[in-house]
């Protein structure tokens, strides 16, 4: 199982650079990066939500489960 996290999408949408996200939400872009890529371990409460607030979005438009060993079939 794995937990996807579609900043990009988001940031497409509403045609926002990286860097005027990390801005606005107070998250370095080498955390921004890492989050981007899937390489984070966890996230805090508190920085969702200002990720949420800066794109107009819910967790749910930036989270996105997906089970690997349905995906690998």
């Amino acid at each position: 199982m794995a937990i996807v996290i579609n900043i990009d999408v988001m940031l497409a949408k509403r045609k926002m650079s990286v860097t005027e996200l990390s801005e606005r939400v107070g998250i370095t872009m080498a955390n921004l990066s890492i989050l981007k890529n899937g390489k984070a371990k966890a996230i805090r409460i508190s920085t969702l939500e200002a990720i949420c607030k800066a794109l107009k979005c819910q967790p749910g438009d930036i989270l996105e489960y997906t089970d690997e060993e349905e995906d690998g079939q």
